[in-house]
C-alpha cells in the first residue's frame, strides 16, 4: 500500500527541508522528495555555503599576502588550490550531513529522485536506477529552487565556459576571467578569482552594478572593487564566445548599439541571473498557473491554482533569496496546520558576500522618491568608527533612511566590513517598527563595528557624536 503524507515537500534546499522541519513539529507526517544523491538544494551544494567558504579562504589568503606584515606578522602565503577546494567540500559536507540528521531527528522520511505530480496529491518519484514508485499526500509544496539563466549564443560547458556551478570547481586559477554580469553571484565568485590571481573583467548590460541596490552604495562599491583590481565594463553586452583557439575570444558591444570589440579570457563566467527551476513537475498537466517570468502563481497563502498544491522560494515571485525561502517554508507548514503563517516581505535583508560587505534592508532611495515618500538620511563612515579604524577596516558606510514625520525606519543601507551581520539589527528594529531615535538611544557595546548603526541613527537628527 502506497504512503501517505500529511504533506510532501518536492525539494531540500533551505525553503524546502526547514518547511519539512517545522511541518513536522506541529505534527504533520511529513516527507521530502530530492532529486540529488545529497540534501540540501542548490544552497548546500553549489551555491551558498562552498561560495562563502572560498570567500572566506581567498580573502585571508589576500589578507595574508598583503596586509599581515602592516600588523607584524611575517608571512609568505602559497597558494594550495586543491587544498583550499576541500577545505570548501568540508564546509558543504558538513551542512549536507546535517540536514541529513535533522530529517532523521524529526522523523521525515526522505524519497531521493525526480518528483512527478501526477495528480493533487500523488507523487511519482523516478529514482536514477530502478523503477518508479509512488506515494500519496495530502498536501503538495513545490520547493525545487531555481536554475542557471543561459545566455544566448554562449554555450556553457562547466570547463572554461561556466556557470557559477562551474565557477566554484575551477582546477587551476585563470589567468583572465571574463565575468558576464555585475549581480551578486558575478562580483563574489568575480572577487573570489581575482584575490587568487586572476585578471576579471566585468561585463554588466546596465550602467550600473549590483541593480536593486541603493545606488549610492552600489557606485561606492563599484569604486572600490575597482581599486581592488576588477576592471568594469557597463553599459556592454556580450553577443557570443568563440571557443575554437587556446584562449576564449568574447565579443562585446555597447548595450545601446555601437562598434564591437573583442576580449580574451581563459574562463568566462556566465552569471546574468536565475530563473525558476520547474522542469518535469507536470505542472503544465495540472493546471497549475505560471506568470511571464515562469514563476508559479500563489495566493497571498503560497497556494497554487490548484488545491491541495503550494509553492514557495525561488520558483515563486520575490528575491531569490535562501533566507526568504525559509521562511516562506516555515510560514506555509504554519499555515496548513491551522496556524497563522507570515512573511513580511519589506524586511528581508540582502548580502554580497565580497570584501567589503554589502547589505540592505527595507526600501533605497530611489523607491522612496518613486513612491514620493519624505525621508531624512542619517550616514555614518566607518573612518570614523574606532573598531574599524584599529583594525584598518574602514572601507564604507552606514545609511539609515527614515520616515521624515514618524522617524520610522524605511530603510538600511550598509558597505562595510561585517555589513552581512550588522544588517541583522536594523531588520529586527524594522520588524518592530523602531525608529532612528529608538536604535539611537540603544546602548551598543564599544569598541565595535555596530556602533557606526547607532552614529547613522543620530545622524538621522544631525547629531552624530563621532562625525
Amino acid at each position: 500500500m502506497a504512503d501517505t503524507y500529511d504533506l510532501v515537500v518536492i525539494g531540500t534546499g533551505p525553503g524546502g527541508y526547514v518547511c519539512a522541519i517545522r511541518a513536522a513539529q506541529l505534527g504533520l507526517k511529513t516527507a521530502v522528495v530530492e532529486k540529488r544523491a545529497t540534501l540540501g538544494g542548490t544552497c548546500l551544494n553549489i551555491g551558498c555555503i562552498p561560495s562563502k567558504a572560498l570567500l572566506h579562504a581567498s580573502h585571508l589568503f589576500e589578507e595574508a599576502e598583503h596586509k599581515f606584515g602592516g600588523m607584524g606578522i611575517g608571512v609568505s602565503p602559497k597558494l594550495d588550490l586543491k587544498t583550499m577546494q576541500a577545505f570548501k567540500q568540508k564546509g558543504v559536507d558538513g551542512n549536507v550531513k546535517g540536514v541529513d540528521f535533522l530529517m532523521k531527528k524529526n522523523k521525515i522520511d526522505v524519497h531521493f529522485g525526480a518528483g512527478t505530480i501526477t495528480a493533487p496529491g500523488k507523487i511519482s518519484i523516478k529514482p536514477e536506477k530502478g523503477n518508479a514508485t509512488e506515494i500519496t499526500t495530502k498536501n503538495i509544496v513545490i520547493a525545487t529552487g531555481s536554475d542557471v539563466t543561459r545566455l544566448k549564443g554562449v554555450e556553457i560547458d562547466e570547463k572554461r565556459i561556466v556557470s557559477s556551478t562551474g565557477a566554484l570547481e575551477l582546477s587551476k586559477v585563470p589567468g583572465k576571467l571574463l565575468v558576464i554580469g555585475a549581480g551578486v553571484i558575478g562580483l563574489e565568485l568575480g572577487s573570489v578569482w581575482r584575490r587568487l590571481g586572476s585578471e576579471v573583467t566585468v561585463v554588466e548590460f546596465l550602467d550600473r552594478i549590483l541593480p536593486g541596490m541603493d545606488t549610492e552604495v552600489a557606485r561606492q562599491f563599484e569604486r572600490l572593487q575597482s581599486k581592488q583590481g576588477i576592471t568594469f565594463k557597463l553599459g556592454s553586452k556580450v553577443t557570443g564566445v568563440d571557443g575554437s583557439g587556446k584562449t576564449l575570444k568574447a565579443t562585446i558591444e555597447p548595450a545601446a548599439g555601437g562598434k564591437a570589440e573583442v576580449i580574451e579570457a581563459d574562463v568566462v563566467l556566465v552569471a546574468i541571473g536565475r530563473v525558476p527551476y520547474t522542469a518535469g513537475l507536470g505542472l503544465d498537466k495540472l493546471g497549475v498557473q505560471l506568470d511571464e517570468r515562469g514563476r508559479v502563481k500563489t495566493d497571498g497563502h503560497f497556494k497554487t491554482s490548484v488545491n491541495g498544491i503550494y509553492a514557495i522560494g525561488d520558483v515563486i515571485a520575490g528575491p531569490m533569496l535562501a533566507h526568504k525561502a525559509e521562511d516562506e517554508g516555515m510560514a506555509v507548514a504554519e499555515i496548513l496546520a491551522g496556524k497563522a503563517g507570515h512573511v513580511n516581505y519589506g524586511v528581508i535583508p540582502s548580502v554580497v558576500y565580497t570584501y567589503p560587505e554589502v547589505a540592505s534592508v527595507g526600501q533605497t532611495e530611489e523607491e522612496l522618491k518613486t513612491a514620493g515618500t519624505a525621508y531624512s538620511i542619517g550616514k555614518f563612515p566607518f573612518t570614523a568608527n574606532g573598531r574599524a579604524k584599529a583594525n584598518d577596516t574602514t572601507d564604507g558606510f552606514v545609511k539609515i533612511l527614515a520616515d521624515a514625520t514618524t522617524d520610522k525606519v524605511l530603510g538600511v543601507h550598509i558597505i562595510g566590513p561585517e555589513a552581512g551581520t550588522l544588517i541583522a539589527e536594523a531588520a529586527l528594529g524594522m520588524e518592530f517598527g523602531a525608529s532612528s531615535e529608538d536604535i539611537a538611544r540603544t546602548c551598543h557595546a564599544h569598541p565595535t563595528l555596530s556602533e557606526a548603526v547607532k552614529e547613522a541613527a543620530l545622524a538621522v537628527d544631525k547629531r552624530a557624536i563621532h562625525m
